[in-house]
């Protein structure tokens, strides 16, 4: 097992090792930990190992070529999403925020480039229209450890399919300003902000009372009239007018307090219509 190294972690800031880790040595199996696998010395350390196949899942580095190329039949990745779309680190969540409806897993045979090797099998699966980040990441792991398993116990049978580099989309990793909500946007696309930027980095408005971080939110429909940000009443509450429809948030976080519902949130900021959020 080739993992990355320990780090700190927790309120004592300990070394503390990652759950493959842990788990591989309750297998009895060997663990490296290299900090960087593109230091000359990896691939004939790797190579020690007589491996016939890699499996590379969410490793954090670049793996160069003399690396890939150790195992006698390659290098296999398990990537979430039906490629090429959403080639890069964060798939889960651009797909998201782009407003897909089907996502899925694929396992492919890895090259130099970023997840553009030819593809072995995948699988779809729909997205839920309230699924956040994390629970997709959660289905999505389930749904990929599958198909590897059946991926590695075909392998001697499958014909890798060249990907259409033409129809990739890219999935960069995610930056905190990804979750700033601007309002003059649709309703519909910041509820997609929202569930893309759940569990990280939180989807963030300025409130009048400072930053506040929207963790659920929905949609919902009512004529247009108020200017975009602007809180308005509705239905014995209040909402936000965004460009188009409404956005109602559900579950919401103030700066430096714990999570809440949005209508906790509005009783104890003492809000009323006409007050303003805005991008932060």
């Amino acid at each position: 097992m080739v993992t990355q190294p320990d780090r700190p972690a927790h309120r004592g800031r300990r070394l503390a090792s990652s759950p493959v880790k842990v788990k591989a040595l309750a297998a009895g199996l060997p663990v490296v930990q290299p900090a960087r696998l593109r230091d000359p010395e990896w691939p004939s350390r790797l190579a020690e190992f007589g491996a016939d196949v890699a499996v590379v899942v969410a490793f954090g580095q670049i793996l160069p070529t003399a690396v890939l190329r150790v195992p006698a039949r390659g290098s296999i990745n398990v990537h979430a999403s039906l490629l090429p779309r959403y080639r890069g680190a964060a798939p889960i969540q651009w797909a998201l925020i782009r407003g897909e409806t089907v996502t899925g897993v694929t396992t492919f045979q890895m090259d130099e480039g970023m997840d553009t090797g030819p593809i072995l099998l995948s699988a779809t699966t729909p997205i839920g229209p309230d699924e956040t980040a994390g629970e997709l990441a959660g289905r999505l792991a389930t749904l990929g450890a599958g198909l590897l398993v059946d991926t590695l116990a075909r392998l001697h049978m499958l014909e890798p399919t060249p990907q259409r580099h033409d129809a990739a989309t890219l999935a960069p990793r995610l930056r905190k300003t990804d979750g700033s909500l601007e309002f003059a946007r649709p309703a519909r696309e910041l509820v997609n902000v929202v569930r893309g930027c759940n569990p990280w980095p939180g989807a963030v408005a300025k409130a009048p009372t400072g930053q506040l971080t929207i963790w659920r939110a929905t949609v919902v429909d009512a004529p247009p009239g108020a200017p975009p940000g602007t809180l308005v009443a509705h239905a014995g509450g209040a909402v936000i007018a965004t460009g188009e429809r409404l956005l109602l948030p559900v579950e919401v976080q103030p700066e430096n307090r714990r999570s809440m519902a949005w209508s906790d949130y509005l009783r104890g900021a003492r809000l009323a219509p006409g007050a303003t959020f805005v991008t932060p």
